[in-house]
This record gives C-alpha cells, sequence and structure tokens, in this order.
C-alpha cells in the first residue's frame, strides 16, 4: 500500500514538472540558525540550469506595492506604501517588476522562496474577492509590509495568491514555489498552495527544500532515525578487536545526492548535529557550512530532453543575519568570497537602487605579492 501511495506521488511529480517545465530541475536549500544569543541566521542556496541575471535591489520605505487580480476578472488594483525597507533578490530575465524570490527587512524578516513544482496549485481569485496579490508581487508584499512570523500567521490567510501564465514573460519554467519565512525572534513558517489552498506550516525542521511538500519531507526525516553524531569507536569479532577507520561513522546512510528530499533529510541532521553557535558571527559560519553541503558543481546534476543537456549548479548563496541587519552573498565564480553588506547603512540611506548578483565587487584575496615583498 505504502509503495503504491509513494509511486502515485512521484507519477503525479514527475508529469506535472514535464507538462509545466521541461528540462528544467530545481534544487534550493534553506537553513535556520539560532545561535546561543538568540541570533538568527536564515541561509539559503539558489541552484537553477539557466542564467537568470539575478538582481540584488534595495527598496526603501515607502516603495509602491501593488496588489492586483488576474487582468480578466477587472478588479480594482491597490497599491500600498511600503512600512519597511527592504533588499531583495529577483531574476532578471523577468520581463516588468521584480519577483522577489530572496529577502530580508528592516524589522529583520527573511523570505526564502523555493520551487514545489507538480505540487503547487495556486488560489483561484473570484469576482467577489477584496483582498488578492500576484505570486509574482507576494514577496514585495511581505517583505513590505510585515515585521513577524506573527503577523504574517494573521493577516496572509486574508488573501489569495494567484498566478496567470498569460501574465509572465521571460522565465524559462512557471513560478510553482513554496516560502519559508523567517523573523529575528526565530519564528518561522512554511507557506505552500496546494489544491487550490494556503497551507502554513510551522518549520519546525529550520529547513526546506523543493518538492514534495513540507509535511512530506518531514514524514521522510523519520527514515533516518538511526543516524548519529558518534560513531561506534570498535567492536569485537570473535577475538579481534576492530576499531573504526576514522570518525562520521555515525552518519552511514546519510543520503548524499543532489534531489530535494535527500537534501531537506542531509541539511536538517548537519543541523541537528552542529554545535550550537554563540553569536551571529558563529551563526553564519555554520550555515555556510551546512550549506556546503548541498553546493552543487556545474555538470553533476544534469538533465536531458533527448535534445539539449543543461545542469543545475549553484548560482549564488545569500546568509541573513536578522538581528544585524547584515547579508552576505557569493555566486557561483566566488563561492568561497562572501561580500558583506551592512543593511542598516543601505535602509538608513533610502536608496533604490539595482545591483547584478554576478557583478557585485567580490574580494580579491590573492595574496602572493605580500609574501614576495
Amino acid at each position: 500500500m505504502k509503495q503504491t501511495i509513494i509511486k502515485k506521488i512521484v507519477a503525479t511529480s514527475v508529469s506535472a514538472t514535464l507538462a509545466f517545465a521541461p528540462l528544467v530541475s530545481h534544487a534550493c536549500t534553506a537553513v535556520n540558525i539560532v545561535s546561543k544569543d538568540g541570533s538568527v541566521v536564515a541561509g539559503r542556496t539558489m541552484e537553477w540550469a539557466f542564467d537568470m541575471k539575478w538582481q540584488l535591489t534595495a527598496n526603501p520605505k515607502g516603495t509602491p506595492i501593488s496588489l492586483s487580480a488576474p487582468a480578466s476578472l477587472k478588479l480594482p488594483v491597490t497599491t500600498l506604501a511600503s512600512k519597511y525597507a527592504f533588499v531583495a533578490i529577483a531574476p532578471g530575465v523577468l520581463a516588468g517588476p521584480p519577483a522577489y524570490l530572496e529577502g530580508q527587512n528592516e524589522s529583520g524578516l527573511a523570505m526564502s522562496g523555493n520551487f514545489l513544482p507538480g505540487f503547487t496549485q495556486y488560489q483561484a481569485v473570484t469576482p467577489q474577492d477584496k483582498n488578492y496579490v500576484s505570486i509574482l508581487n507576494l514577496g514585495g508584499f511581505i517583505l513590505g509590509m510585515f515585521g513577524s512570523v506573527k503577523e504574517l500567521r494573521n493577516e496572509l490567510p486574508k488573501y489569495k495568491v494567484w498566478f496567470d501564465p498569460s501574465e509572465v514573460k521571460g522565465l524559462p519554467t512557471p513560478p510553482w514555489l513554496h516560502l519559508v519565512l523567517t523573523d529575528r525572534g526565530g519564528d518561522s513558517i512554511v507557506v505552500e498552495f496546494v489544491k487550490g489552498q494556503m497551507v502554513i506550516h510551522d518549520n519546525v525542521a529550520g529547513v526546506l527544500t523543493n518538492a514534495p511538500t513540507y509535511d512530506w519531507h518531514l514524514n521522510n526525516v523519520r527514515n533516518y532515525l538511526s543516524l548519529t553524531s558518534t560513531a561506534t569507536a570498535a567492536v569485537t569479532v570473535g577475538n579481534t578487536n576492530v576499531t573504526e577507520l576514522g570518525q562520521g561513522g555515525g552518519l552511514l546512510g546519510l543520503p548524499a545526492d543532489y534531489t530535494p528530499p535527500s537534501r531537506f533529510v542531509r541539511a536538517t541532521y548537519l543541523k541537528q548535529f552542529v554545535y550550537q553557535p554563540s553569536n551571529s558571527t558563529d551563526a553564519m559560519q555554520a550555515a555556510g557550512h551546512i550549506l556546503n553541503n548541498v553546493d552543487i558543481p556545474i555538470g553533476v546534476a544534469r538533465s536531458s530532453d533527448g535534445k539539449s543537456v543543461v545542469s543545475d549548479y549553484t548560482q549564488w548563496v545569500n546568509l541573513k543575519d536578522l538581528k544585524n541587519n547584515r547579508m552576505k552573498i557569493a555566486n557561483y565564480a566566488n563561492r568561497t568570497n562572501f561580500i558583506e553588506i551592512n543593511l542598516n547603512e543601505v535602509f538608513k540611506s533610502g536608496i533604490t537602487k539595482t545591483w547584478q548578483i554576478d557583478k557585485l565587487p567580490y574580494p580579491q584575496n590573492d595574496v602572493t605579492t605580500d609574501f614576495l615583498k
């Protein structure tokens, strides 16, 4: 019975993915770390098989936020002025206003959008509805108008979140998304759209990847309860004492592939076993090290439809210090060279500005000339 159910789930996922987004894979991972002093760091990787021309944009307090329904319904558009300044990331290939998938605001609220193909079905807006927002504008709405996860729990279900493929140009795949939302108090939720309904999960694992849905991943983690951070050091076989070859044997069976279920398990157990950091600086390091374990070099995760081959790869990694409003970013070409942004200074400046992530001023760390002096 269980095998039949699993096969049905997999078949549904594969058929939906191939129908709506051929030749595209999705491999993003998000992880939250809370340090001993209460600091919260929310980190994530962004994987894609195409160059999305990712852009980082600073949005000051008062930025216009558009809430609209599908054009065919001819319902009124509401334009709000953002309550909070925020910095967010959107694909530059998308025509029109930025569709933010990642970011944080001055109140310490963070958002990461991960793809959920095969399971996402957005809500249907009717002529009677008063509150609605396109999935393309949802990221800006959340970061611009809300300061905590508690607010989101109360207010977000009042809105219908919709998607109309005729209104999207430039993306190589429809935006089938689920979101992880985390605030500087450590409260975190996962928001999904399943069977036309908004579903909100408490983010008890502090981890999010891609398909299937969040509740499935939590159940799947139960298949790995035998994993441990402390291995058996030695056993006696007959009259012979056999010792371990090296530390780490307690994690034998930890999945190492790049599928969403395996990345979820890997990140969850690493997060569970890592020593709790003392402060936000150490939490940034811990999040970075965990995300290193799901980093995808280009060429190792390929997909093909028989005509062409593409490979997912880690296009950028973003670490968000929600207590101190710091952000650290590294792209594929500078994976070990994070640049840091003091967002408090950005928010205070009131600027509106956009940078291409691949053209940020990554440091040049060649110190050869210093040794030759």
